[in-house]
């Protein structure tokens, strides 16, 4: 049955329990990486994932606690000899500089390196990203400080969906991508241009009639949790947690 993963569940400032926000979705045909922070490789070890079943990456948008981690995870790919292609997907916006990223560590020049091929996705809701005999992806352009997108994952085995706000203001978007989901991960960093507060995720929860609410990309450290939940409570009747680092769902 395949899963989602929590790989990081803290804003930009993680802390020794809460690495930055990304995730991964695993099935029996591979998994999909969802943006890459910090040091994957040993993130990814730690869920039980395989670097070689890794097929796809999905980058929202170019801030570094998104995409930090992405130039060591190739290079570790590399090292380790992997040889089938990896794909990577994300708007233009995001491809082009993480090509010219790649480009100051001279990557071209890295014998024997495997296939990267770029999938430039364009601005438009409710746009493809991924259709496999497990899932399909969907993304439409969200609120941020530079272009970003949010996510809707359908399983088809099980008509279990799951969307995913990434960094964002509320926006009709967010409703859409997330209408009648099983689960809603919704940012929660607080009330900032390009963010969105707890009690805001409960309203955009309540607006897509999701069944289940969690918090995710919120303060770490000293931070309330309780008020959190509280908080997103005051405005979606319906489950809220907390996403944590390593949390698993089942779909």
């Amino acid at each position: 049955m395949p899963k989602l993963i929590i790989l990081g569940s803290s804003n930009a400032i993680p802390d020794e329990l809460h690495e930055n926000t990304h995730m991964a979705v695993v099935g029996q045909a591979g998994s999909l990486l969802i943006d890459c922070a910090s040091t994957p490789i040993v993130r990814l070890n730690k869920a039980g994932i395989q670097l070689d079943d890794l097929t796809d990456i999905i980058l929202t948008h170019f801030h570094p606690d998104h995409v930090s981690g992405v130039p060591l995870l190739l290079m570790d790919m590399w090292l380790m000899g992997r040889q089938h292609p990896l794909k990577i997907h994300g708007l233009a916006y995001t491809l082009d500089r993480l090509e010219s990223l790649m480009g100051f560590y001279e990557w071209g020049k890295w014998p024997d390196f495997f296939q990267v091929t770029f999938n430039r996705l364009p601005e438009e809701d409710m746009t493809l990203v991924l259709e496999g005999k497990e899932w399909h992806v969907f993304c439409s352009p969200v609120c941020h400080l530079i272009p970003n997108i949010g996510l809707r994952i359908e399983f088809l085995e099980t008509g279990k969906v799951v969307a995913y706000s990434c960094d964002t203001e509320p926006c009709p978007q967010v409703v859409r991508l997330a209408q009648g989901a099983d689960a809603l991960i919704h940012e929660s960093t607080g009330l900032a241009e390009g963010h969105s507060s707890p009690h805001q995720a409960g309203q955009v929860a309540r607006q897509a009639d999701v069944k289940s609410l969690y918090l995710i990309h919120y303060p770490t450290g000293n931070a309330n949790t309780d008020v959190l939940i509280s908080a997103a409570k005051s405005t979606f009747e319906g489950p809220v947690s907390l996403a944590e680092d390593f949390m698993v769902f089942d779909f």
